[in-house]
C-alpha cells in the first residue's frame, strides 16, 4: 500500500506500564519501519523524560478506576484544544484511535475530527448502568468510527453488547524475534523459577493467588523461587508470607523493554493468575515467543490465547491449590514443558507484527478507500467553540 501519514490517538498514559501503550507503541514503530508517517498523541505524566521522535504530549493525566484498575487518562477542554491543534496540523491520511468509547484523549480526537477513522476497541467488560447515561453522547462518535477492530472475541462482544455494533478482530501484536532471540540471565534460568510480570497491587493481577500457592508448591520442590517483576510496593505481600518461605520471593521491580524480554527468555515457567477483566493477554503472547511454559487462569481471553490449554497449561481462576497442582506438575516434568514450550512458540507466530500489521493496514486501505484526508469537524460534542 502507498505511504501514509497515520496519527494515533493513545488514551493512557504514555509512560505507564500497560498492554494498551504497548500495543500502540510497537505497532507505530512497525509502520515507521515500513515507511509510513506515525503520529502518536497521547498523555505523559512525566514530561521531563525524553520520549520517541513521533510522541506529542498531550499533557498530564488524571488516574481514576475503570474496569477493576486504574486508568491514566487525559480528558477536558484542554485536552480537546490540543487534539484539535493536533489533527490540525498533522495532514493526516486517517486517524486510529485506541479505547475511543471512553472518556479519554481518543473520544476527544474523535469527537474533533472528520475523514477517515479506525478504533481499536481493547476492553473487556460486562455491560453497566452507567454506559446508559452517557450512551446518547458515546454512541455518534462510535459510529462515526469508518472500521472498528476488536482485540479479541471478549473485546468484540464487549462492543455488540454496549453498542450493537460489530467489529473486525485482530489481535494485539508482538515483535517475537525480540522476544526468541533476547539474552538468558543465569539469574533468572535457575531450573525451578517461576515468573510474573504486572501491575501487582492490582488485585484483578492475581498475585496473591499465586503467593498463595507458594506453601504447597515448597512443600514438593523446597528450592522453587518466585520472581515478581512489576511497579508497586513488595511489603505488603511479603509481611503476610510465612516467614520461612519469603526468601523463596524475590520482587525485582519495574523492567525495562530488554530486562523484560530477558526475563521471560530465561525462566522456565511464567504464570498469568489474573481474576479477570482482560480481554486478551498480551504478555502470554510475549512469553509464548520467548519459548516459556506458560500457566494461565482459565478465564475466557487467557483460554482463547493458549487455545483452551494446548499452547499453555490452564488453572481453575482464583485457585491457589489448583495452581500449585499445575505448577508442582511442570516442575517435575521437563518433557512436558518443553512440549508445552515447542506448542506456545508456534501459536504465537500468529500474533507476530509481520501478520498483525498487514491485517490492520488492510483496515486502513479499507478506512481510506473514498479519498478523504482527516480535518476537523464542522462542530465537536465536546467543548465546541461555537
Amino acid at each position: 500500500m502507498r505511504k501514509l501519514r497515520v496519527g494515533m490517538v493513545c488514551p493512557y498514559g504514555w509512560d505507564t506500564p500497560g498492554g494498551v501503550q504497548t500495543h500502540i507503541r510497537d505497532l507505530a514503530e512497525h509502520l515507521i519501519e515500513e515507511g509510513h508517517h506515525v503520529s502518536v498523541l497521547t498523555p505523559i505524566s512525566d514530561d521531563s523524560i525524553t520520549q520517541q521522535d513521533y510522541v506529542v504530549n498531550a499533557g498530564k493525566p488524571i488516574s481514576i478506576p475503570v474496569n477493576g484498575s486504574v486508568a491514566r487518562v487525559l480528558f477536558g477542554p484542554i485536552a480537546s484544544s490540543r487534539a484539535k491543534q493536533w489533527i490540525a496540523s498533522g495532514d493526516f491520511d486517517l486517524l486510529h484511535l485506541h479505547e475511543p468509547a471512553i472518556p479519554s484523549l481518543s473520544l476527544l480526537a474523535c469527537s474533533a475530527a472528520a475523514g477517515p477513522l479506525v478504533g481499536t476497541f481493547h476492553v473487556s467488560t460486562p455491560k453497566k448502568k452507567a454506559i446508559y447515561a452517557i450512551g446518547p453522547i458515546l454512541e455518534p462518535i462510535v459510529e462515526k468510527l469508518n472500521a472498528r477492530i476488536a482485540v479479541s472475541e471478549m473485546a468484540r462482544f464487549t462492543l455488540k453488547d454496549h453498542f450493537e455494533t460489530d467489529a473486525v478482530v485482530i489481535p494485539n501484536g508482538i515483535d517475537g524475534q525480540r522476544y526468541a532471540n533476547a539474552r538468558v540471565n543465569p539469574a533468572y534460568a535457575k531450573p525451578n523459577t517461576v515468573g510474573f510480570i504486572g501491575r501487582f497491587e492490582e488485585p484483578r493481577k492475581g498475585l496473591q493467588v499465586l503467593l498463595d500457592s507458594l506453601s504447597i508448591v515448597a512443600r514438593f520442590i523446597p528450592d522453587v523461587e518466585y520472581l515478581v517483576a512489576g511497579p508497586g510496593e513488595s511489603e505488603g505481600f511479603l509481611k503476610d508470607l510465612n516467614p520461612q518461605l519469603r526468601h523463596r520471593v524475590k520482587f525485582l521491580g519495574l523492567l525495562g523493554n530488554e530486562e523484560k524480554q530477558s526475563f521471560l527468555k530465561s525462566i522456565p515457567i511464567y504464570v498469568a493468575p489474573n481474576t479477570g477483566s482482560e480481554s486478551f493477554g498480551i504478555i502470554l503472547t510475549e512469553a509464548l515467543s520467548a519459548g516459556t511454559a506458560v500457566v494461565a487462569s482459565d478465564i475466557p481471553a487467557f483460554k482463547a490465547v493458549l487455545e483452551n490449554g494446548s499452547a499453555g497449561d490452564l488453572f481453575r481462576n482464583g485457585d491457589s491449590a489448583d495452581l500449585a497442582k499445575v505448577l508442582v506438575a511442570l516442575l517435575r516434568d521437563d518433557e512436558k514443558r518443553k512440549k508445552l514450550s515447542e506448542n506456545g512458540s508456534l501459536s504465537a507466530q500468529k500474533y507476530d507484527w509481520q501478520v498483525v500489521a498487514e491485517q490492520i493496514e488492510s483496515v486502513y486501505e479499507m478506512a481510506i478507500a473514498g479519498g478523504q484526508r482527516v480535518t476537523l469537524a464542522s462542530e465537536s460534542r465536546f467543548w465546541s467553540r461555537r
